[in-house]
């Protein structure tokens, strides 16, 4: 085997093992399971929410919000894609029965996220004008 072999072996394995891992947190977030949740983390990381202007540093900070929030949450993932030290989930988080569309941008280092973006958009009335040319998704 050569070192590109190598390489491309060690970077499927990785991406194998980093894509477990993100199963592991979105069902975990969907448990509310706060500290399997966020095993995930470097204990540096941020998170960002540039909708609200926030920013959470260090592991431990953003495992605190998340469990302050008094909402009900569910997370229901549509996919995930990625690979090597970015990748993306795009779901639908639920507070109190109410969607929101989400996508997470995760930038790992070492196996861990050391930063994490969220994007939230909520549900709309889609316009009757382009109703001939669209399909209904079910959300």
């Amino acid at each position: 085997m050569n070192d590109q072999q190598k390489n491309e072996q060690y970077s499927g394995m990785r991406d194998q093992k980093i894509r477990a891992a993100l199963d592991q947190h979105w069902a975990a977030s969907d448990a509310s399971d706060f500290e399997t949740e966020h095993q995930i983390y470097h204990e540096d990381a941020v998170l960002e929410y540039p909708q609200s202007g926030e920013r959470t540093r260090s592991r431990r900070n953003i495992q605190n919000q998340r469990a302050s929030q008094l909402s009900k949450k569910r997370f229901t993932v549509r996919r995930i894609i990625g690979s090597g030290n970015l990748w993306v989930t795009e779901f639908i988080l639920t507070y109190d029965r109410k969607p929101s569309y989400t996508v997470s941008i995760m930038e790992f280092r070492d196996d861990k996220v050391r930063r994490e973006t969220q994007y939230f958009a909520d549900p709309f009335v889609a316009p009757a004008s382009r109703a001939q040319w669209v399909e209904r998704m079910d959300a």
